[in-house]
């Protein structure tokens, strides 16, 4: 279900997007948000090959699987 936000712009910002949402042939909501995942998906850490890759090397997820029972049990050092 789609949600409604309030996002407040200076001027010359909203005329930039609304320059280039128009020359996208978008509406200005759908450029902002076709900018925002763009941009989630560009900067995330891992991309869909290097998940598939990490997901079935089973060596590192029983390794993850340790680690992460040994941090929430407080076990080990923990570096900074």
């Amino acid at each position: 279900m789609s949600k409604t936000v309030t996002l407040r712009l200076d001027e010359k910002i909203y005329r930039k997007f609304r320059i280039l949402a128009e020359g996208d042939n978008r509406t200005l909501s759908n450029f902002i948000e076709t900018s925002a995942l763009r941009y989630i998906e560009e900067n995330s850490l891992v991309d869909e090959i290097e998940m598939a890759e990490i997901e079935s090397n089973k060596e590192l997820n029983k390794s993850l699987k340790r680690a992460y029972r040994d941090a929430k049990a407080r076990r080990g050092r923990f570096v900074g």
